[in-house]
């Protein structure tokens, strides 16, 4: 089966920093990755690589069987990569249902008609609603944006990357500064999502990533640590040791 997205030998150096070394990895169509590791390993770097923010040093980066190493963001987008960010960047003044409107419209060039009511726009709002109905978001769909709780602000944020119609979603800490309960309903959104969007995620709460990831792969200083299912990163000394000289240290 061809990877949905992949990696060969991705490198990114500053001087002689080496923010990510020889990094090799194959995410599956569907799959629930996770990438995980201490402070500094390099993985906000690495989503930085696949998504186009920043070129690599060395290696190549596929989609599919197409190589996209050197294409920009918005090229990586239109192909089905699509990326959130642990700093949202959502529309304060509009409604949650006028957002995912307005981000369906862009996806279909037609993002000139934000002007127009939601009324005028049935088919997108109806295929908003039903994304909205995906992430539980139904019952704020009337509510501006700037007045959801975080933790709704995250799903909202997903919503519009996910109206994108993405292969890959990537998420970076999408639990962050959520309260727990909070982030366990987030991550059960997030895993139910179809099996037609592979979704590659950074988290820092290990109860979170041994519950939703189905897939593990550990970096440190810039390198593939491992890689394994969760049992077998739970059972690795090797990653028992990094968290717990992190804990001791950190």
């Amino acid at each position: 089966m061809t990877a949905a997205l992949r990696t060969e030998g991705v490198s990114k150096r500053w001087g002689d920093f080496n923010a990510n070394r020889d990094i090799s990895l194959s995410f599956a169509p569907g799959a629930r990755h996770a990438l995980i590791g201490p402070n500094g390993a390099g993985k906000t770097t690495f989503i930085n690589l696949l998504t186009g923010v920043f070129p690599p040093s060395a290696g190549k980066v596929y989609l599919g069987d197409q190589d996209i190493t050197r294409l920009p963001q918005h090229a990586r987008v239109k192909r089905g990569m699509t990326r959130t960010f642990q700093i949202n960047t959502l529309f304060p003044g509009l409604t949650v249902l006028e957002s995912v409107v307005l981000a369906i419209c862009e996806r279909q060039g037609r993002g000139g008609v934000w002007h127009r009511t939601v009324a005028g726009e049935r088919e997108a709002a109806a295929e908003a609603r039903a994304l909205l109905e995906t992430l539980q978001l139904t019952a704020e769909r009337s509510e501006q944006t700037r007045n959801l709780a975080y933790g709704k602000q995250r799903l909202l944020e997903i919503a519009l990357a996910l109206a994108t119609k993405p292969a890959i979603l990537l998420l970076d800490e999408p639990a962050a500064g959520i309260p727990s309960a909070e982030s366990a309903e987030l991550f059960a959104v997030i895993a139910s999502l179809p099996r037609d969007v592979t979704v590659v995620f950074i988290e820092h709460d290990m109860d979170l990533v041994f519950r939703f990831a189905e897939r593990i792969t550990v970096l440190v200083g810039g390198q593939v640590l491992t890689e394994g299912a969760p049992a077998e990163i739970a059972a690795d000394p090797r990653v028992r040791e990094v968290y717990l000289g992190e804990a001791q240290h950190g």
